[in-house]
């Protein structure tokens, strides 16, 4: 056997006593061990100082240097507990529908591709992805080495079962419009490929969907799918996973606690713990707010915030909603009118409404896009005629209405005309004032469901028209009715409603012809055949530049026919700590996407060498 000398033996054995004498004898230092003694008292001071300054000295430049090639970086630990009212029962990607749903679900999966806050797709499960030329074909290669909660890896059969159970009807599922007519292969385990039956420039969104783990689900039926406890006790792969769950005597779950998912796609989340509270009104969220038994929740009326008897940080976040009262032209012709739509929206001080109704969490709107959705030229703000721009709201209104070829008529106009005519009963005539055109009274109905924010603002509307001398009477509805007999049937002058338009920008069912009739969503009942090409092509154009031109186009012609009084598009009030820092709160499609980002929340830093992160500062 080879052998080698063991030098660190033979280093040892040496005389330690000899060796150091040996050392210090060549060290620099020696010569100035000799002259010390010589030195005085203040010669031996002024060695001293100058010795600490160098080693001083010596400290900042290390710790500069360290700055220079170090940086700060969120650091793990923390917790969030937060309140939620109702339950949540569903924690499912294909079947959330109400808000505390649809926050766990989004906590819990992950899907091929996941939303951010600035309304860009990211790859999730999916490492990468390609679109075809036409824009038919979308495929997916999934990350290597993906894993569900419990450990049993990801792969494409888990996509295909995903969808494929989107696409039964018996599952009911909320998104299966989404996916209906696309096909799904799967070469091979890590590749997906989707066929659409047309160019549709909006379906990378629908990639997001959560991928639920089949090899748990596949034997549970289509008639028990809604009752698994998978539903109340989710397996995916998203930042978080369940780590607790406590339930009341019922067996509703009160509370969830969530721990960090490690193996998660886009990086370990840093907060150690999430923990969620379930309450069944707002007054008993309010209330454990006020007990500092949570720390944060969303959602509020924002008449409610007054109540909050703690130093409280809001977070406001814009929702692709937007609120309105679409004209029914075929129900109410008298709305056919040019003048009377400009008139009505001429009437409106929105900016007061958003102000009263809804505290001013809200921006006023004068389009059909919510706002950040398409990049404005504009200021946004509610276009005016630059000879009314500083005239009163009423007198705007009269401006108007006369251009258009009415006369407004006071009661003594109306008793003074009744009088000439003796054939006519002064006491069927209407005493109240009015605008009229050939004949024709300026009045209609404005229906509305019987939401508190709704009604008021209704009320506002109705008063601010009446101000004007524009007569509108108003029915509220339950809103299952309004939806039954008042929606569906298109049964209304005038509607004051609301629609979700989304992150990714597609009107084509709130506005084209094709979509005026039941299920369609065109409210207003709106014709126009250069809005249907641009809104057509729209759909089609997988260039966003493209298709934020063709939107432009179709605004303008909306601006300009007015089919719809545009008031408010709806903010988020999300109350979260200070403390809570690295979050990203852009255009939310929902309440619940708060969390689009939560796996980069964290509460404290350090500070590491820049060659151990990808981060710089």
């Amino acid at each position: 056997m080879d052998s080698y000398p063991d030098n660190s033996s033979h280093a040892a054995s040496s005389d330690p006593a000899n060796t150091l004498t040996k050392l210090r004898g060549f060290r620099p230092l020696s010569r100035l061990e000799e002259l010390l003694p010589t030195f005085s008292s203040s010669e031996r001071l002024i060695l001293y100082i100058l010795t600490a300054v160098l080693a001083v000295s010596a400290l900042v430049l290390l710790t500069g240097a360290n700055a220079q090639v170090s940086v700060i970086v969120p650091a793990s630990g923390g917790s969030l507990t937060e309140g939620v009212v109702g339950t949540a029962r569903f924690i499912n990607p294909l079947l959330a529908l109400s808000e505390s749903d649809r926050g766990l679900t989004l906590l819990t999966y992950s899907g091929l591709t996941r939303a951010r806050a600035d309304g860009s797709i990211i790859p999730d499960l999916a490492s990468s992805y390609k679109i075809s030329e036409d824009g038919t074909t979308y495929t997916f290669t999934l990350r290597p080495d993906i894993i569900f909660h419990n450990g049993t890896p990801i792969t494409s059969s888990d996509v295909m079962f995903t969808v494929q159970m989107a696409q039964n009807p018996d599952i009911r599922s909320p998104h299966r419009a989404d996916w209906e007519g696309v096909s799904v292969s799967t070469p091979d385990l890590t590749t997906v490929v989707f066929t659409l039956p047309r160019p549709y420039a909006p379906f990378l969104e629908n990639t997001t969907l959560g991928i639920l783990p089949a090899h748990l689900w596949q034997n549970i039926s289509t008639e028990e799918f809604s009752f698994s406890s998978l539903n109340t006790k989710p397996v995916g792969s998203g930042p978080y996973q369940i780590k607790e769950v406590t339930t009341d005597k019922t067996g509703a779950v009160t509370r969830y606690e969530l721990a960090p998912f490690k193996n998660f796609t886009l990086g370990t989340p840093y907060l150690k713990k999430l923990t969620f509270l379930f309450f069944p009104n707002e007054n008993t969220l309010i209330d454990a707010w006020n007990a500092g038994r949570i720390d944060s929740f969303a959602g509020i009326s924002p008449s409610e915030l007054a109540r909050l008897n703690r130093n409280v940080n809001i977070i406001r976040a814009s929702l692709p909603r937007i609120f309105g009262v679409f004209l029914n032209q075929d129900h109410a012709p008298i709305l056919a009118d040019p003048a009377v739509r400009s008139a009505l929206d001429a009437a409106i001080d929105k900016q007061k409404i958003v102000d009263s109704v809804l505290g001013g969490y809200a921006t006023v709107l004068d389009s059909p896009i919510p706002p950040s959705i398409l990049p404005e030229k504009n200021d946004g703000t509610a276009s005016v005629s630059p000879e009314v721009d500083l005239v009163e709201y009423k007198e705007r209104v009269a401006d108007i209405l006369e251009r258009g070829g009415w006369k407004f008529e006071s009661p003594a106009d109306l008793s003074a005309k009744a009088s000439e005519q003796e054939e006519t009963s002064t006491s069927t005539i209407k005493k109240k004032p009015t605008w009229r055109k050939k004949g024709k009274e300026l009045t209609f109905t404005l229906a509305t469901a019987d939401s508190p924010e709704l009604v008021a603002t209704a009320e506002a509307l109705v008063t601010m028209w009446q101000t004007a001398g524009i007569n509108a009477d108003l029915h509220v509805y339950s809103l299952s009715e309004l939806n039954t007999s008042i929606i569906r049937p298109r049964a209304y002058d005038a509607l004051l409603f609301g629609e979700v338009v989304g992150r990714t920008l597609d009107l084509f069912a709130f506005w084209h012809s094709s979509q005026r009739n039941d299920p369609g969503l065109n409210l207003a009942m709106y014709t126009n055949a250069r809005a249907d090409s641009f809104l057509a092509q729209a759909r089609t154009t997988t260039n966003r530049k493209e298709r934020e031109t063709l939107y432009r186009s179709f605004v303008e012609i909306i601006k300009k026919e007015k089919p719809a009084v545009f008031l408010y598009a709806p903010q988020l009030i999300y109350v979260l700590p200070e403390t809570i820092l690295g979050t990203e709160f852009g255009v939310l499609a929902t309440s619940a996407e708060r969390f689009l980002n939560v796996y980069e929340w964290y509460t404290s830093t350090e500070r590491v060498w820049s060659v151990f992160t990808s981060v710089s500062e």
